[in-house]
C-alpha cells in the first residue's frame, strides 16, 4: 500500500507538477528514508498510511538529528507534508499529520559572495591557452554574467543562446523558462570556446552520443552539476584569500553586485527566477551590511 502510494506520488510530481530530476531525487530519498524508519520501528514492510501520526513523524525527525543538518531535516519534513497533502487530494487521508510537527528553527545565513575585485580575479583564473581553460573561463564568465543556477547552466543547449541579442533561454525550477541577458565579456569567452574547443571535445564522442549541450566535457558529453562543482573547487585553490566559494556563490555575487549598482529588486527576482520576492530580499541584507561596514570605516563620528 505505502509503495503504491509512493509510486502514484512520484508520477504526480513528474508529470503533473513537472519537477526537475534533481528535485525528484530529493523527494525519493526523503520518503524512502521515512519508509525505512517505519520498517525499523514497526517491523512491517507495508505500513498503513492511516496509522501514521505526528508522534511517528517526530520520532523519525529525532532520529535524524545526529547525522543531518537542520536544513536537511526541514526539507525532509516538507517532503512528507507534500506527500500527505497529495494523499488527502486523492481521498486516501482526511488530515495531514506532518502539519502538526514543527519545522526545525533554521538560522538564515547571508549568502556568501565575492567582491567585484575577487570575482574578476577568480573568473580570470583559467588558462585560455588550453582547451579546458577556454571552456572553464566561458563557464565562469557565463555564471557570473547571468546569475543562473549550475543546474540551469548544464541544461543549456546551443540553440538556447542568441549571441546577436546576447540573450539565453534558461529552464529553471518546475521547467519554468525565462530569458536572461549576458554581457560582452561572457559573449567573447563563450564564442572563443565554441570556435576553438567545443568541436575538439565533440570529435571525441561517437556520433550517436554527441550532445547539443552548450558546455561539454572533453569526451563530448553534457557536463553535470557535480563536474562543474569540482572545476570551481580546482580554481579556488589557485586564488589566495578566496575561500568558502561554491558554484552558487557566483549566483549570489551576481545578485549582490546588481543590487549594489542600483538595480531594482523585482528585476533581480525576475533574472534569478525566484518565485517569491521574499527569497530575493535576502540580498538587501547583504548590501545593508556592506553599507554599515563602509560607514563605520569612513565616517569620523561612527
Amino acid at each position: 500500500m505505502f509503495d503504491d502510494y509512493l509510486t502514484q506520488f512520484f508520477q504526480h510530481l513528474k508529470y503533473e507538477r513537472n519537477l526537475s530530476p534533481h528535485t525528484l531525487r530529493n523527494y525519493a530519498s526523503d520518503l524512502e528514508q521515512f519508509q525505512k524508519h517505519l520498517f525499523s520501528v514497526e517491523k512491517r514492510v507495508d505500513f498503513p498510511v492511516e496509522q501514521i501520526d505526528r508522534l511517528t513523524i517526530r520520532e523519525w525527525m529525532a532520529s535524524l538529528h545526529d547525522d543531518h543538518k537542520k536544513t536537511s531535516i526541514a526539507r525532509k519534513l516538507a517532503s512528507l507534508r507534500t506527500f500527505f497533502q497529495f494523499l488527502i487530494r486523492e481521498g486516501k487521508l482526511e488530515s495531514n499529520p506532518a502539519k502538526l510537527v514543527a519545522t526545525p528553527k533554521i538560522e538564515r545565513k547571508l549568502p556568501n559572495h565575492l567582491s567585484m575585485e575577487d570575482a574578476v580575479r577568480f573568473i580570470e583564473t583559467p588558462d585560455v591557452n588550453t582547451d579546458l581553460g577556454r571552456r572553464d573561463r566561458a563557464i565562469l564568465e557565463f555564471l557570473y554574467a547571468t546569475g543562473i543556477r549550475v543546474g540551469e547552466l548544464v541544461g543549456i543547449d546551443i540553440a538556447d543562446v542568441d549571441f546577436r541579442e546576447r540573450m539565453v533561454r534558461v529552464t529553471g525550477k518546475r521547467r519554468k523558462q525565462r530569458i536572461v541577458p549576458f554581457g560582452e565579456p561572457a559573449a567573447q569567452a563563450v564564442t572563443l570556446y565554441l570556435e576553438q574547443t567545443r568541436g575538439i571535445f565533440l570529435s571525441g564522442a561517437p556520433e550517436a552520443e554527441r550532445d547539443n549541450a552548450l558546455f561539454l566535457h572533453r569526451r563530448g558529453g553534457r557536463l553535470t552539476t557535480r563536474s562543474v562543482g569540482r572545476m570551481i573547487d580546482k580554481y579556488i585553490k589557485h586564488c589566495a584569500d578566496i575561500h568558502d566559494i561554491s558554484p552558487h556563490s557566483l549566483r549570489h555575487t551576481f545578485a549582490t553586485h546588481l543590487l549594489d549598482s542600483g538595480a531594482d529588486l523585482r528585476d533581480i527576482q525576475e533574472l534569478l527566477g525566484h518565485a517569491r520576492l521574499s527569497t530575493t530580499q535576502i540580498y538587501t541584507q547583504v548590501s545593508m551590511e556592506k553599507m554599515i561596514e563602509v560607514y563605520d570605516k569612513a565616517h569620523p563620528k561612527a
